[in-house]
């Protein structure tokens, strides 16, 4: 399971790969990482079906037997469409762009498990996963510092694990896009057609990135 990200390029060059028609985020530095039940950019289609750039909490609603009342953190994940908690969230309205450079699965080392980033190329490009959001009215966070209110939340699709992400995470990886049409689709196309874009991104095109570590700075830098 993917629970963290990162985005590493400067406003212009998401503004000009994903060509939004307004940004909501004054212009925000698109660069951060980006954890569960904190904010981040994506691309989605307003309520007049134009496109925009947004910050959003990233967890979609959890199923409530799942939360059984209490506080939400979300599901950062989504595998079944097919569910019926799902289902109705995968209409042109509620798909959405999630901008990404690199993403991060653990390896199971000991005695503690490693970071691993995955990205397109080693010069870790731009990319996209195919993403879904919805408004959502309800408690979010923990018990002891809930945030009761209205939230906008959004979420990514995974899919079977290509070769690269395999052996580190065998379960699922995100799904991605790249090409100008995926995009399109995505974004605009019957649910029927678009739901083929969610299949594992082809292994030859990306690439794990070498083992990183934090230095006493609090700054990362490359082990091998």
């Amino acid at each position: 399971m993917c629970n963290r990200y990162r985005i590493e390029v400067e406003f212009d060059e998401l503004w000009h790969t994903a060509r939004p028609h307004s940004d909501m985020t004054n212009r925000a530095n698109p660069t951060t990482e980006v954890f569960p039940d904190k904010p981040g950019p994506v691309i989605r289609n307003n309520a007049d079906g134009e496109r925009e750039l947004i910050n959003l909490t990233w967890g979609m609603p959890s199923p409530p037997t799942v939360t059984n009342g209490r506080p939400d953190y979300g599901v950062t994940n989504i595998r079944n469409l097919d569910s019926p908690h799902w289902r109705g969230w995968t209409s042109v309205k509620n798909r959405c762009l999630v901008p990404w450079t690199a993403f991060c699965e653990y390896e199971d080392t000991k005695p503690k498990k490693t970071d691993r980033w995955f990205a397109i190329d080693d010069k870790q490009p731009l990319a996209f996963f195919a993403g879904i959001w919805t408004p959502w009215k309800g408690a979010r966070g923990s018990m002891k510092n809930p945030r009761v209110g209205e939230h906008e939340l959004f979420a990514f699709l995974t899919c079977e694990a290509n070769s690269v992400v395999k052996p580190i995470h065998p379960k699922a990886m995100p799904v991605i896009l790249t090409e100008p049409d995926e995009i399109e689709l995505w974004l605009t196309g019957d649910w029927k057609d678009a739901k083929a874009l969610q299949r594992p991104y082809p292994a030859e095109a990306m690439t794990l990135l070498p083992v990183e570590q934090q230095t006493n700075a609090g700054q990362q830098a490359t082990l091998f």
